[in-house]
C-alpha cells in the first residue's frame, strides 16, 4: 500500500492522542533503528525525545528484540491471579534490588497512568485498612500524573483537565515550591498536617514532565518529604518519567535522602518496545494488605498485568541499562547537557534553562498564551521537523531526551539547531 493510500487511511480511521499539531499531517513510519525514525517518504528523522521517554537504548535493540522473540516461543501471556512465571519474577526481583529505599514488593500494570492510579489506591487502602481517616491527598502545582481519573486528580485543573474538573476527587495543591513562596507552602503543609485527614503526598522527583520540564529545587523538596514523613504521610514518587538513568541515576529517589514509601514506574521499563507499569511498596504497605479478611486485600488487576513479553523486554533492557557501557554514555548526554547551558546564557527568547542528567530544558518567553497551549509549539514542532529533528515541545517549554545511545556529534547537532531555533 503507498504511502498517500496510508495516509488516507491514517486522517479516516485513526484517532491519534494529544493531536494538537493540526497544521502538520502524521508522519508515516516505515522503520527505525537506533535514535533514527525511517518515514515511508525516504526521511530519516532524529528522535532526541526518546518518543515520550520509553526508548532508552535506541529503536529495535537487537538484544531486546531476541529477548522478546525468545519468551513468544514458549509464553506470551497468562492470567496473573493465582499463576505467575519466571519473567516476571526475574524482573521483580531484579527491581527491588535496585530501586531506591526499602521496596520490599512490585505490583505490575500496564503504564504510568495505571502505576500512578495503583499507587494512590495503595496509599489510600493503607489507612483504610488500619483504621484511620485519612483520605486527603497532597499534590504539587504544575505536575502531570497521567490521563486516569485519579492521576488527573493530582494534576489539578490544569487546561486539559477542564472538561472533566467537576468529576475529579479534591486534593490539596502546593505551590512549586521556591524561595520565595515556601512559607506559604509550609503554612499549607502545618494546616493539612493539623487536620490528621493527609494519607499521601504524590509527587515528581527532582523534574515535573508534561507539566512543563520545570526543575524542582532539590532542597526545598527534600525539606517537605521530611516533614510529610515526620508526619506520618506516605510518600508516593511517581518515577514514571524520571526512572531508569534519566536524571544521571538509576532513579530521581536516589537524589534525595528521604525515600518513599511507593514508587510508581513505566514509560523506559522495557525499553520503548512494549506497554508495563509497575508499583513498588515497603513492606510495611503490603502487610497492610497482607490479610485473611478479604474485604482488606488489594482488589486490583488489569488483564495484562505481568505480561511475559513485557517482562522479557524489560529483562533485556535492564541488561542493557545496567552495564558499564550504558552508564558511560548516560555520563556523556548529560556532561554534554550541562556544558550547552553556558551557550543559552543571556537569551532573551527564554525565562529559564536547566539540565538534570540526560534531561536538557528551557522555557520560551510567552508570546500570546503561557502553558501546554502556546502557539509557540506548533512553530517549533515544525521547525525541528523541517531540520528532519523529532523534538515535541511542551507549550513554551522545549526540552532535549535522547536515547542512550545517542552519539555525541548527534546531540551536539540537535543543540545547534535548538540554538538556531532561538536566534532566529
Amino acid at each position: 500500500m503507498n504511502s498517500n493510500s496510508l495516509a488516507d487511511k491514517d486522517k479516516k480511521f485513526v484517532w491519534h492522542p494529544f493531536d494538537i499539531f493540526k497544521n502538520s499531517p502524521n508522519i508515516l513510519v516505515e522503520r527505525a533503528l537506533g535514535n533514527k525514525i525511517y518515514t515511508t517518504e525516504g526521511r530519516i528523522l532524529s528522535d532526541m525525545v526518546s518518543s515520550w521517554w520509553v526508548n532508552l537504548h535506541g529503536h529495535n535493540h537487537p538484544h531486546i528484540v531476541q529477548a522478546i522473540q525468545k519468551q513468544a516461543e514458549t509464553l506470551s501471556h497468562v492470567i496473573f491471579s493465582g499463576f505467575s512465571h519466571e519473567p516476571a519474577i526475574h524482573l521483580a526481583e531484579r527491581l527491588i534490588a535496585i530501586l531506591p529505599g526499602k521496596m520490599d514488593k512490585i505490583f505490575f500494570s500496564d503504564n504510568g497512568s495505571t502505576a500512578v492510579e495503583v499507587g494512590l489506591k495503595m496509599a489510600l487502602q493503607y489507612w483504610y485498612n488500619a483504621g484511620k481517616q485519612k483520605t486527603r491527598i497532597l499534590a504539587f502545582e504544575g505536575g502531570y500524573h497521567g490521563d486516569t481519573f485519579g492521576a488527573m486528580s493530582l494534576a489539578g485543573p490544569e487546561p486539559f483537565n477542564q472538561p472533566f474538573q467537576n468529576h475529579l476527587f479534591e486534593v490539596v495543591y502546593l505551590p512549586f515550591p521556591d524561595e520565595q513562596n515556601i512559607s506559604k507552602t509550609l503554612e499549607v503543609l502545618k494546616r493539612e498536617f493539623n487536620s490528621g485527614l493527609v494519607a499521601a503526598l504524590v509527587y515528581e522527583p527532582l523534574i515535573q514532565g508534561v507539566g512543563g520540564m520545570r526543575l524542582f529545587n532539590k532542597a526545598l523538596q527534600e525539606k517537605i518529604l521530611k516533614l510529610c514523613r515526620d508526619n506520618e504521610v506516605l510518600l508516593v514518587a511517581d518515577e514514571v518519567m524520571t526512572g531508569f538513568g534519566r536524571t544521571g541515576k538509576l532513579f530521581a529517589s536516589e537524589h534525595f535522602t528521604i525515600k518513599p514509601d511507593i514508587i510508581c514506574l513505566s514509560k523506559g521499563i522495557t525499553g520503548g518496545f512494549l506497554p508495563l507499569g509497575a508499583t513498588a511498596a515497603t513492606k510495611n504497605i503490603y502487610e497492610a494488605f497482607n490479610s485473611t479478611d478479604k474485604r482488606k486485600i488489594f482488589l486490583h488487576g488489569h488483564s495484562y498485568t505481568g505480561n511475559a513479553l513485557s517482562c522479557a523486554a524489560a529483562n533485556a533492557s535492564l541488561d542493557l541499562l545496567l552495564s558499564d557501557d550504558c552508564k558511560r554514555k548516560i555520563d556523556m548526554i548529560s556532561q554534554i547537557q550541562s556544558q550547552f547551558l553556558k551557550k543559552l546564557e543571556g537569551n532573551k527568547k527564554l525565562e529559564w534553562f536547566a539540565s538534570i542528567g540526560t534531561i536538557l530544558t528551557m522555557s520560551q518567553r510567552p508570546e500570546k498564551s503561557k502553558g501546554y497551549f502556546d502557539s509557540q509549539s506548533e512553530d517549533a514542532y515544525q521547525y525541528f521537523l523541517d531540520k528532519d529533528l523529532l523534538l515535541r515541545p511542551l507549550g513554551n517549554a522545549l526540552y532535549l531526551s535522547p536515547p542512550y545511545c545517542t552519539k555525541e556529534d548527534e546531540l551536539l547537532h540537535a543543540q545547534n539547531v535548538v540554538l538556531e531555533y532561538l536566534e532566529k
